[in-house]
């Protein structure tokens, strides 16, 4: 028996369902969107406006159909990947994302929250297994609290029981080690370098956690505690 959060059937129907059909549509009203923007010298990329719009026939109208489908079912396919999905059974929790998939077994799992937007994983020791930010809304929080007490994780209702142990990380902190300062400097530049930085961040995160400390972020800044 499994729990599944993300990836509903009611996503794929909505997904896979409306943004062929709105692509579809594109498709069929992008000859005359085309001509009428044609005309507009204030709209740009006139070039290939007027090409669009100088294309004639029935089959025009039924390759851009084609093409809007097209593009319709790979933006959805894109979106359902780009997806958090959690999958929850007496063994383990799996999260899966842009093709990523992280495993924590059950019985490694001490305590399991949500801080804010991430679902977050702790052991014993209280380092952390995971935290992954999941892609539900506010009001079905309450069902992933519900999918890890079903299957008899350790839930807290009040979210992390070591926030209080946070501290704000500033260069050089002098309550860090030189290894564990630089690893953080290091994220801290990741921020502001796309899907390239929050590689980054995961992965730096990591080695933070391999020199005995969490690190979480908020905003852009970063906050430490010892595992």
């Amino acid at each position: 028996m499994k729990t599944v959060i993300g990836h509903s059937r009611t996503d794929k129907v909505v997904l896979f369902g409306g943004l062929p059909l709105v692509g579809l549509a594109l498709g069929y009203f992008l000859p005359r969107i085309a001509d009428w923007a044609a005309r507009q010298k204030w709209v740009p990329f006139q070039g290939p406006l007027e090409l669009i719009a100088g294309w004639d026939g029935w089959w025009v109208v039924v390759v851009c159909m084609v093409v809007g489908l097209l593009g319709g079912a790979l933006l959805a396919a894109i979106a359902l990947d780009d997806t958090l999905k959690v999958t929850i059974t007496d063994e383990s929790v799996e999260f899966a994302k842009n093709e990523k998939t992280v495993t924590v077994p059950r019985h490694k799992v001490a305590t399991a929250f949500l801080d804010g937007k991430e679902i977050v994983l702790l052991d014993a020791t209280t380092r952390e297994l995971a935290r992954e930010k999941h892609d539900q809304f506010t009001s079905e929080s309450p069902q992933i609290a519900a999918a890890f007490r079903a299957h008899g994780y350790p839930w807290s209702d009040g979210g992390d029981p070591h926030e209080h142990r946070y501290r704000r990380w500033v260069e050089d902190e002098p309550d860090l080690p030189p290894g564990a300062n630089a690893v953080l400097k290091a994220r801290a530049k990741s921020f502001g370098d796309g899907d390239k930085g929050k590689a980054d961040l995961r992965e730096l995160r990591e080695e933070v956690a391999k020199l005995g400390y969490t690190v979480k972020d908020k905003e852009k800044k970063q906050y430490w505690r010892p595992n």
